[in-house]
């Protein structure tokens, strides 16, 4: 079941003030800048960059994601490896809330997000 009009919200909300605590200065966001993209029961974050020989298209390298679990009523946390799939975050595999998730995210204490 996708998230109901309260979540998406709720997790708008949270994106939002992630996205304004971590963002790149304007200035330079057409070289790099994040996005906050909400799926069907899953939030990921997702770094944007100019490909290197076509200047009008993005490259996506998805960082982080969050999946709901009802069982759980919580959010496991993975984040994107080097061999492109979605690990889960070992020193924090499950967060409580959607804004737990953002800050972990922000803080990167093991660099697996940000590098």
């Amino acid at each position: 079941m996708a998230f109901s009009e309260f979540e998406v919200k709720q997790i708008e909300r949270a994106a939002a003030a992630f996205l304004e605590a971590r963002r790149p200065p304007a200035g330079v966001r057409h070289q790099v800048d994040l996005q906050v993209r909400i799926n069907e029961h899953s939030v990921e974050v997702v770094e944007l960059r100019p490909h290197h020989s076509d200047l009008s298209k993005a490259v996506e390298s998805p960082t982080a994601k969050a999946d709901y679990v009802d069982e759980a009523q919580g959010w496991r946390v993975y984040w994107m490896a080097s061999d492109l799939a979605w690990h889960a975050y070992e020193p924090e595999p499950q967060v409580a809330s959607i804004d737990a998730f953002f800050a972990l995210v922000n803080a990167d204490e093991t660099a697996c997000f940000f590098g």
